[in-house]
């Protein structure tokens, strides 16, 4: 790789091990699936990072299975909001430092809550973006609550 991202150089401080798989990015497709292939992952496996704001507690982050969709009822809930609603995207690199296709719930520019779908529990490692597109990283589900100090819920729901 040819540069650390804030994402990488977080778990090394904390000595968690971990894995880089690089890919080549197509600008048309960030999707997770399109990622999962790329990388010959299964697609339950790779965890998407999407910037959520609750109307109390303000921008949060949710990382969730790449084959689900975001319960924003639920992570209302699980974060003590009323409601939540996925930021613009115009938003989304001021608010923690990256951009689409490449947001980590690792190395943000400022510390926000962050929630993990309960389905990474019983998983043995899972792949999530390390800070850019076109490189994952790939760590067990313990050490990424240990990097994020996330807390597990049930946040999500099958694509429709």
């Amino acid at each position: 790789m040819a540069h650390k991202t804030n994402a990488v150089r977080i778990l090394e401080q904390l000595k968690i091990p971990y894995e880089i798989r690089e890919y080549e990015v197509d600008e048309s497709d960030l999707s997770a699936g399109s990622v999962a292939k790329k990388i010959g992952i299964p697609l339950e496996q790779v965890y998407k990072t999407l910037v959520v704001r609750g109307d109390k507690t303000g921008v949060m982050l949710a990382c969730i299975p790449g084959d689900k969709e975001l319960n924003l009822k639920a992570l209302a809930s699980a974060s003590g909001n009323k409601k939540a609603e996925v930021v613009p995207l115009k938003e989304v690199q001021p608010l923690t430092g990256y951009i689409r296709g490449g947001v980590s719930p690792i190395g943000t520019k400022k510390k926000y809550s962050v929630y993990i779908a309960e389905e990474i529990e019983g998983l043995a490692w899972v792949s999530l973006s390390a800070g850019v597109r076109g490189c994952q990283m790939i760590l067990t589900p313990e050490n990424l609550l240990v990097a994020t100090g996330a807390a597990c819920a049930a946040i999500v729901k099958d694509m429709a």
